[in-house]
């Protein structure tokens, strides 16, 4: 009997340890693209919002869970550790781009700037402005710093309380509406979501770039289940759990998100972009306090996910540059994306995309081999042809959606004059799909042929074993 008691409250512990770890890292990579993408989505859709969300969730949530699982089945501690296959000084290249772009030049910066936008602003007087702002990311970036400064924290404050206090008040929202619904579904969808609905939600979900954010902050949510206690296989266990809890979530918010859009055509026209349709929303439900709530919630939403990336920032670049500790870098990414978000964020976040572009189909790619080959003999050689035959498309998506300053170069408008016209899916964004597939095939049929790379040198089957 005392030993059935001691069993229950074990698997009590462990499966209250599950959903923290889920809620952790639910909340370090929901943000406020997230919560807002789905709900213009829904208008744009119309009737057609059940297809347009499938086609979103693909995108912005199976490739999510997808990139949890290689870290997962590599069990890799970090993204420097899941790229090194490719080459280490590929690994540390890719590692470096990644952080500043989704962390100090334009992903954690653009956290505080959208809670500064969504929550404070519109209470204040526009003369003060440029001073409200800078006091306000001051501010949320001292309390991100204080935060994240014991590693172990993390899991507490955003899996056990800010993430809950976020879930709980979307509930709320999605409890308030539903139950008072605006109307029918029976508006016509915009022209790209007449005949190819689920198409153009993938494409929109493609935009979350949540892939990539779940390859950087692996290593924080890699670190906070070791804090735990677990090793080895019930680590790998434990982490593809909670990745796969919180993903459904994510499905099921986004479903809501969509079918909120998508009913209210009934009370309002298509608005230019999710934050108004979102605002508007809200505020109809919720009168004047609607707007308090958005910008609570708002700010819920990208502060978590702005503790997640200072964190696995400071640890990753700790990790590649040891001599370095994690409190420096951790000073160093948020006091730099302090400095961006109050001076020139418009001009980073322009250069910043076409990077973003860049990673995005080299990020698909490394899981693409990750969860295929990785314990093969021959994986180093699939690995890079893979990412080789992906790196020419993807530095022409980068290409594509550079600035004008870029676009317009004549030698820049042929390049991608040929490769929308040749390369299929290229005008969609996609044009990495099929030279990454062949890229895999070629390595694969390398390695089956007995050429494999070990230690950066060519050898045969015969001669390894």
């Amino acid at each position: 009997m005392q030993n059935d008691l001691v069993e229950k409250k074990s698997n009590k512990s462990k499966f209250f340890q599950l959903l923290v770890v889920s809620s952790l890292i639910f909340g370090m990579f929901f943000g406020s693209g997230n919560l807002i993408f789905p709900v213009h989505l829904g208008q744009m859709a119309g009737n057609n919002w059940f297809s347009a969300a499938v086609g979103f969730a693909v995108s912005g949530s199976l490739f999510p869970l997808l990139a949890i699982l290689a870290v997962v089945v590599t069990k890799s501690d970090g993204l420097y550790d899941l790229a090194k296959p490719v080459g280490r000084h590929y690994a540390a290249l890719f590692l470096v781009l990644v952080h500043l772009t989704i962390g100090p030049f334009f992903g954690t910066p653009r956290t505080a700037a959208t809670a500064y936008e969504m929550a404070v602003k519109p209470f204040l007087p526009a003369q003060f402005d440029r001073v409200s702002m800078l006091v306000f990311t001051a501010l949320f970036f001292g309390v991100a710093y204080l935060l994240t400064v014991h590693q172990s924290s993390l899991l507490k404050y955003v899996g056990k309380y800010l993430n809950t206090i976020f879930l709980v008040l979307l509930a709320i929202v999605f409890l308030v509406a539903f139950l008072n619904p605006m109307g029918g579904l029976n508006h016509m969808p915009t022209t790209a979501y007449q005949t190819t609905s689920t198409v153009s939600g993938m494409l929109e979900g493609y935009n979350t770039v949540d892939a990539v954010a779940l390859l950087a902050l692996s290593v924080t949510f890699v670190h906070a289940v070791r804090s735990l206690g677990y090793r080895d296989k019930e680590l790998s266990k434990v982490t593809a759990k909670a990745g796969t809890l919180s993903i459904v979530l994510e499905v099921l918010i986004y479903l809501g998100l969509v079918l909120l859009g998508a009913f209210s055509l009934n009370k309002m026209k298509l608005s230019a972009n999710g934050g108004n349709a979102l605002s508007s929303i809200v505020n109809l439900y919720f009168g004047n306090f609607g707007a308090a709530l958005l910008g609570v919630l708002v700010t819920l939403g990208v502060f978590t996910t702005a503790m997640g990336l200072v964190a696995s920032f400071a640890q990753d670049f700790h990790k590649l540059f040891p001599k370095v500790s994690y409190l420096v870098w951790l000073r160093v990414t948020c006091f730099v994306s302090f400095a961006v978000a109050n001076a020139g964020l418009d001009t980073i976040i322009s250069w910043s995309l076409p990077v973003l572009m860049l990673l995005y189909p080299l990020s698909l790619a490394l899981i693409l081999v990750s969860l295929t080959v990785h314990a093969k003999p021959y994986a180093g050689v699939v690995y890079k042809m893979t990412i080789a035959f992906t790196v020419v498309p993807a530095v022409l998506d980068m290409l594509n959606s550079s600035p004008a300053v870029v676009t317009n170069l004549s030698f820049v408008k042929y390049l991608l004059g040929v490769y929308h016209q040749y390369l299929p899916f290229a005008s969609l964004g996609l044009g990495w799909v099929t030279p990454t597939l062949l890229g895999f095939a070629v390595g694969l049929l390398l390695g089956k042929m007995g050429v494999f790379v070990t230690n950066n040198k060519r050898v045969t089957q015969e001669s390894k074993y």
